[in-house]
């Protein structure tokens, strides 16, 4: 096990809400705090969409002026949240090869993932000759990035085995499993990584077989991420784009189709059968 993990990413979510509360609670618009700022126009937008990086604290203090927040110990409060949410998590270090640093940063500061995955492993079980051949089939040429690529995987999966593990809850379509890969033996190491999971109390594995028909998630992949402290989110990636939905009827929906995919789905027990029985085939 080790330490507990940093959660900057979500920090720096719960200040964008926390600020847009604020100005709200002021009676202002996001023009008038413009103005009285002399900021320049789609500044303060950034700031309470969370479309920013490395919050300023200078910023926040010029805000909780405008709003009137005067009582030390909220100021205080706040401004530590802006100081924490200044952190850079591990991941920062591989921005050379980033395609979705957003997601990387609330994966590795949720609580619990309930993903659903149409054609692939989830990324946290892949082993490093699947991930290297997902990354390969991707259209990754260059060895260097590939490899530098297969590393960052695997340094995602470490989350796993820290002092408070994420716990996840993937329901995999059966077609990722039949889609061969590599060598017998690279198939067999990923299915006997599947396997493996039993004995992780904080993953569960589910297999979506092709006799379910047809299902709530025909449409593709998606992930729920859960926090301890802050609403969910939902997470989709289309044709290369990234989307989060945070509207609570948004993840009330996801959620809903994740439980029917649960309910349709081979039990954990009769999932890691499955897995083994595949191994037996490959033999």
């Amino acid at each position: 096990m080790t330490e507990l993990r940093p959660r900057p990413t979500v920090r720096r979510r719960r200040l964008s809400r926390e600020l847009r509360a604020l100005r709200e609670s002021a009676g202002l618009t996001v023009d008038q705090v413009t103005r009285e700022l002399e900021w320049g126009k789609g500044k303060l937008s950034r700031i309470e969409n969370n479309d920013w990086r490395r919050p300023s604290v200078q910023d926040i203090k010029a805000l909780l002026d405008v709003y009137e927040i005067t009582d030390p110990e909220r100021r205080e409060a706040m401004l530590q949240l802006t100081r924490d949410s200044r952190q850079r998590g591990w991941w920062a270090s591989y921005q050379d090869v980033f395609q979705n640093p957003a997601y990387t940063g609330f994966e590795q500061e949720a609580s619990r993932v309930l993903t659903y995955e149409q054609s692939a492993i989830p990324g946290l079980l892949q082993t490093p000759a699947y991930a290297e051949a997902i990354i390969r089939a991707s259209l990754v040429q260059d060895p260097a990035e590939v490899a530098r690529r297969v590393e960052l995987r695997m340094e995602r999966q470490r989350i796993l085995e820290h002092a408070d593990p994420l716990h996840v809850w993937a329901v995999i379509d059966e077609s990722a499993l039949t889609r061969p890969f590599g060598s017998p033996g690279d198939r067999r190491e990923q299915l006997q990584r599947l396997v493996d999971t039993r004995s992780l109390e904080h993953v569960a594995v589910q297999v979506l077989p092709t006799t379910a028909g047809l299902h709530p998630a025909m449409a593709g992949p998606f992930v729920v991420l859960e926090f301890p402290e802050d609403p969910s989110i939902v997470y989709l990636s289309l044709g290369g784009h990234e989307l989060y939905l945070e509207g609570v009827d948004d993840v009330g929906r996801y959620s809903s189709v994740f439980r029917h995919l649960n309910a349709m789905a081979l039990s954990p027990s009769d999932s890691i059968d499955h897995f083994a029985s595949k191994i037996e085939e490959l033999e």
